[in-house]
């Protein structure tokens, strides 16, 4: 196997508790994506012996709002500690504030300069906070046509530009392939051009966000592409069953998508 494999608990499994999710993603050698950690037993997600690949990273503010930006860092910090006992490498953040549903808590269409430099000053201060505690904060790029309007600088040209213009060994990109098939397309000269930048790559077919060979998406295409370029981080299934919540669900989109990767 090339990459490393992972899978967002979130999105699978969900006729069990969490405890018994992780176990079952980590027992057919998967690492572990979770989102926010907050109210949940952390000493028992450690006690799995799971790999966690990534977390929420944040819990509040906006990364690009001058306004808000400094609740971003308070929150990451905040959530430092949880990331270390658990052993997640990335913590993820996001360009704008993202409320229920993902859907923008201040919906904006039009970014600006100072958007742009907020941002930048941002991560710049989150590389040297991750930088200090060993850990890597991801900026993950969203699709702004069906799960996130309203939030700017999402696109994956324009979180890519804010991170290689930070070009610090803690600030990485989370390149979500879904989101930039839906808002961009062009996925193999997109990784090409992420390399260098890439902490994570996540998948989900379109349309559907379920497990790869569901949708449009040529996973074997994009799988290659990258093992050529010579990526060998951790490829992410942020992505429903197809078949539903239930384990055999699971475990058929699971092997699915370790299907789709082993080039």
């Amino acid at each position: 196997m090339s990459f490393r494999l992972a899978v967002c608990v979130e999105m699978v499994y969900g006729e069990l508790p969490l405890a018994e999710r992780v176990h079952r993603i980590h027992g057919q050698g998967f690492e572990v994506e979770l989102w926010d950690t907050r109210g949940r037993d952390i000493g028992a997600l450690a006690a799995t012996g799971a790999r966690f690949s990534s977390m929420s990273g944040y819990f509040g503010g906006s990364l690009i709002d001058p306004d808000g930006a400094h609740e971003v860092l308070a929150s990451a910090e905040k959530l430092i500690p949880t990331a270390v006992e658990l052993g997640a490498e990335r913590m993820v953040v996001h360009p704008a504030e993202l409320g229920e549903g993902g859907r923008a808590v201040r919906p904006l269409h039009r970014s600006t300069g100072e958007m742009w430099l907020t941002g930048l000053r941002t991560l710049e201060r989150l590389g040297e906070l991750g930088g200090k505690h060993g850990v890597t904060f991801a900026l993950e790029n969203l699709n702004t046509v069906l799960d996130h309007p309203g939030i700017p600088l999402a696109r994956a040209k324009d979180t890519l530009a804010l991170v290689s213009a930070v070009d610090h060994p803690n600030v990485k990109m989370m390149l979500d392939l879904y989101h930039a098939q839906i808002g961009e397309g062009n996925l193999i000269e997109l990784v090409r051009a992420a390399l260098p930048w890439i902490g994570e790559v996540q998948v989900a077919d379109v349309p559907g966000r379920f497990e790869p060979g569901t949708g449009e998406i040529n996973y074997r295409a994009v799988a290659s592409a990258l093992k050529d370029a010579g990526y060998s981080g951790v490829i992410g299934l942020e992505a429903g069953a197809s078949g539903g919540q239930g384990v055999e669900a699971g475990d058929i989109a699971l092997a699915a998508f370790r299907s789709a990767f082993d080039v």
